[in-house]
């Protein structure tokens, strides 16, 4: 009578586990979360930045942007000068960042950066911008990391609420138009965007390339009549782009 009971207890466990098998075959029970990341940095120090994070980045009071550089070099962030940083700006690791000169970052910025990211000289990170350096590994069970780098060229605007994807390279002058998904390495002096990114057009006007090429400066008085490239005007790219190319508000002012 017992061994019958037992054949039939584990009989109902065989068909409770294939059950639960048949929902999902996923474990996120088995997730290791210390391999495949390296935090770069001890508890302690870690603890203390996000602290540092809640009382001077995540809140909405202007603390001043020569502040806020001054607290991610303490952490060991690289940040060049002239650097922009709008309130509510999330950054997860400031000793795998690097942000070149003049820089902007806008409000609700968010950078995951499982793995280092570098933003280039004069680069525009607009309003809600992710730049995903995270990600896991979903045809494995146990769902491991699966984290990459990204690089934002010197020059590039991120438009506003663009999801980039790790292991990207943005590149130079590039201008990814507002609510792209980026997960292909996106050429330079390009407008970009949809989902997928891919590339639209051009970004400079012919008159822009010639002057460049000529050495004649668009800001000086030499020539005149060429319009100034304005990254807080959208319209300047073109007419016929100027609803695919709305990007975000100014951040630099």
């Amino acid at each position: 009578m017992a061994g019958h009971s037992l054949n039939v207890f584990t009989g109902l466990h065989r068909q409770l586990r294939l059950i639960v098998m048949a929902v999902t075959i996923v474990r996120n029970d088995l997730f290791d979360r210390t391999r495949g990341l390296d935090r770069g940095r001890p508890f302690v120090v870690e603890a203390v930045w996000h602290l540092c994070k809640c009382l001077f980045f995540l809140t909405p009071l202007p603390v001043p942007s020569r502040f806020k550089c001054f607290m991610l070099r303490l952490f060991g962030a690289r940040i060049g000068k002239g650097v922009v940083i709008k309130p509510q700006v999330k950054i997860h690791f400031p000793w795998k960042l690097t942000v070149g000169d003049f820089a902007w970052i806008g409000e609700e910025v968010f950078i995951l950066n499982f793995e280092p990211v570098s933003i280039g000289a004069h680069c525009c990170i607009s309003q809600r911008a992710f730049l995903c350096g995270g990600c896991h590994d979903y045809r494995q069970p146990n769902m491991p990391y699966r984290n990459g780098p990204i690089v934002i060229e010197d020059g590039a605007w991120v438009g506003a609420q663009v999801f980039v994807a790790r292991g990207i390279t943005i590149g130079t002058e590039a201008v990814i138009t507002a609510g792209s998904v980026v997960t292909k390495n996106q050429p330079p002096k390009m407008v970009c965007g949809g989902y997928p990114c891919l590339p639209i057009k051009e970004r400079w006007l012919e008159e822009h390339i010639k002057a460049d090429e000529s050495g004649a400066s668009w800001m000086g008085s030499q020539p005149r009549d060429l319009p100034i490239p304005s990254i807080s005007a959208p319209s300047s790219i073109g007419a016929s782009y100027r609803e695919t190319t709305a990007t975000g508000s100014a951040i630099g002012r």
